[in-house]
């Protein structure tokens, strides 16, 4: 399986961080050893001194697929979850500053700690879905899908011009504004509306 990171994919996200608003999907993959499943703790890495959260919710692949029309790519996901696309900053300031890739400051392991998944059909409509962040207990994060620049039918249209989707694969969406560090001891909620997906500590 991959994990298919989009960035960018909230102006607002796009602003704080003074970045230009994309034309196109901004694609990246993370190793399968990004993952933290099951509530389990993130370990704050040692080589970086700023890493930050970021929620996205999270499309996890159904159907194997190829040069997808987007008016199709409906029919290649039936869930929709939520997860952290952790991001060691300072490294992905100063890859991005010389040019290079930001790989390691997306994709280290542990990165990506995500959590439940829910039917399609529980979410209602899905240019409609609010979902949040709080961080020990105080509300960071908000945002809703249809703020999304590039909608999950279309990411996966662009996706599959590229990369064969198959089973099982995840695809974070990208974040909305409010993105900023976290720390030893802190404590980290998601939601999708008032369900709790995702309930983990940084350790």
């Amino acid at each position: 399986m991959k994990i298919i990171g989009v960035g960018r994919n909230y102006v607002n996200h796009a602003k704080e961080l003074g970045n230009d608003v994309p034309k196109e999907p901004i694609i990246f993959l993370m190793p399968e050893t990004a993952l933290i499943t099951r509530n389990l703790p993130f370990f704050y890495p040692d080589f970086s001194n700023e890493i930050h959260h970021e929620l996205e919710l999270v499309v996890k692949i159904s159907r194997l697929g190829k040069n997808i029309p987007e008016k199709f790519a409906h029919r290649y996901y039936d869930e929709i979850g939520i997860g952290i696309d952790f991001t060691a900053r300072d490294m992905q300031r100063q890859a991005s500053a010389e040019g290079l890739p930001w790989t390691i400051s997306k994709g280290f392991d542990g990165a990506a700690p995500i959590g439940n998944f829910v039917s399609k059909s529980e979410l209602g409509d899905l240019n409609n879905i609010c979902f949040s962040l709080e961080k020990n207990g105080q509300l960071v994060q908000q945002g809703n899908s249809g703020n999304m620049i590039f909608s999950f039918d279309a990411i996966i249209a662009y996706v599959s011009r590229f990369f064969t989707i198959k089973i099982g694969d995840l695809i974070f969406t990208g974040t909305p504004s409010g993105v900023g560090p976290v720390k030893i001891g802190d404590n980290l909620v998601a939601k999708i509306g008032d369900r709790e997906l995702l309930n983990f500590n940084v350790k």
